[in-house]
């Protein structure tokens, strides 16, 4: 069976620009001692579940920028915490 892949959009909000925020965790998460700080503003911040948001920003998942957004393709389902 094939996986159903969706697009994931985190928009921008007031005072958060979020493809800066994506761009600064990206950089911070290459380092041990800061990962689990980057892992916890993407799970509790954007309710992310802690591997969609170790696959975006370990990079292991390309994303593009779409203005004020930031866009990936994830499996469906597996993206948002319950």
């Amino acid at each position: 069976m094939a996986t159903e892949l969706v697009q994931v959009r985190l928009t921008s909000k007031s005072g958060v620009h979020t493809p800066g925020m994506v761009a600064w965790a990206i950089n911070g998460f290459k380092f041990p001692k800061d990962r689990k700080a980057m892992l916890r503003v993407f799970v509790d911040g954007f309710n992310l579940t802690k591997q969609a948001a170790t696959d975006l920003l370990s990079e292991k998942i390309p994303h593009m920028v779409e203005g004020d957004a930031v866009v990936f393709t994830y499996e469906a389902g597996k993206y948002l915490n319950p």
